[in-house]
């Protein structure tokens, strides 16, 4: 078996996994019926759709990453510093400390399919090299576009710590991290990282790497919390009540990173519109939002940058904040540029 697949569920893992609520003796299940709109019939023309028309739906030319500068990003801040890497790969800095969530900057987002989903961005995989050692990496969940073996086998020579999704761990041990690095998280799970308190939050989604696994690991998102800042990665989601729990629970939140792309009405209940991606922030209590899970990859069949497009429109309506910072870009919770910088290379 291909290593990109990850490893199965043994009987102690699922032993493991049934001490959940949200294991219903089988599988992890979402907090709402959560379903989605395809069949045996319609798949083959979803396929073709997804592999062989491509038209606006990538860059015309690879999009540009401002180029990492280490001793400015390891500076001493008092707040929160990040990098977004483009669709959901965030370096931050964050109490003195690095920290990565999803760090998929491999250049394939369909490693085991006949045709390849290419990254809009090249080289990305070679940044991994100039980051600083990471402290800790968050993964929300198993999905490829997510967890990528070419990027964890970077990682794990300069990562001390993995906190992940419970039923993720079993994937990187078969990679080679080491067991005693990696902790599981239950929804509402809630452990400190030095003076951090992160928590994994519920999302409307799935997860699998295969055929035989599918929704045999959790997904989520993170909240990370010192004493003078409040941040939230939302995770992929579709539009549900666990949004407004989370603002009741943990917000308000400084800053969101909000899930926004690779939605169709295929899967309309585990990928949020942009228009709901405004409003779970609302629900949640978020002050300053901003869209990912764009920008990175061609994995529905709207434009690339249509999610940007419609996030922009709904929240200026609302007169909400948001941030639009580029690609390698050094930005805080309180960022406030708006500029379209991926019209030139639409």
């Amino acid at each position: 078996m291909r290593k990109q697949f990850g490893a199965k569920a043994k009987k102690s893992d699922i032993e493991k996994y049934s001490k959940s609520k949200y294991w219903n003796g089988k599988i992890f299940e979402n907090l709402e019926v959560t379903k989605m709109n395809i069949s045996i019939q319609t798949l083959p023309k979803l396929l073709y759709k997804q592999f062989c028309k491509k038209e606006a739906r990538e860059p015309q030319k690879p999009l540009s990453i401002i180029p990492f500068d280490k001793e400015l990003f390891i500076k001493s801040y008092q707040s929160m510093r990040s990098i977004w890497y483009g669709h959901s790969a965030i370096l931050m800095r964050l109490d003195n400390k690095t920290i990565l969530i999803d760090p998929m900057l491999g250049s394939n987002a369909a490693p085991i399919a006949p045709f390849a989903i290419q990254r809009f961005s090249k080289n990305t995989l070679d940044l991994i090299d100039e980051f600083p050692e990471i402290d800790l990496v968050l993964i929300s969940h198993d999905h490829y576009d997510h967890l990528d073996y070419d990027s964890i086998q970077k990682l794990k020579r300069k990562t001390k710590q993995f906190y992940v999704a419970l039923g993720v761990k079993r994937h990187l041990v078969s990679w080679g991290i080491p067991e005693n690095t990696i902790t599981e998280f239950d929804w509402w799970d809630e452990i400190p990282f030095d003076r951090i308190q992160i928590t994994f939050t519920p999302t409307r989604h799935f997860s699998g790497r295969g055929l035989a696994d599918r929704a045999k690991s959790l997904w989520g998102g993170w909240a990370l919390k010192t004493t003078t800042e409040n941040i939230w990665f939302s995770g992929d989601s579709g539009y549900g009540v666990h949004f407004k729990e989370i603002g009741t629970r943990l917000g308000p939140f400084d800053l969101a990173f909000m899930e926004c792309g690779q939605y169709n009405e295929n899967w309309h209940k585990i990928h949020m519109y942009p228009e709901e991606s405004i409003q779970a922030s609302i629900d949640a209590n978020v002050k300053n939002m901003m869209p990912v899970h764009w920008a990175g990859f061609a994995l529905a069949q709207h434009t690339w940058s249509e999610p940007v497009e419609r996030f922009i429109q709904e929240a200026t309506s609302k007169n909400l904040k948001y941030c639009l910072p580029q690609m390698g870009e050094l930005f805080g919770s309180n960022h406030s540029a708006t500029d379209a910088w991926w019209i030139n290379q639409i």
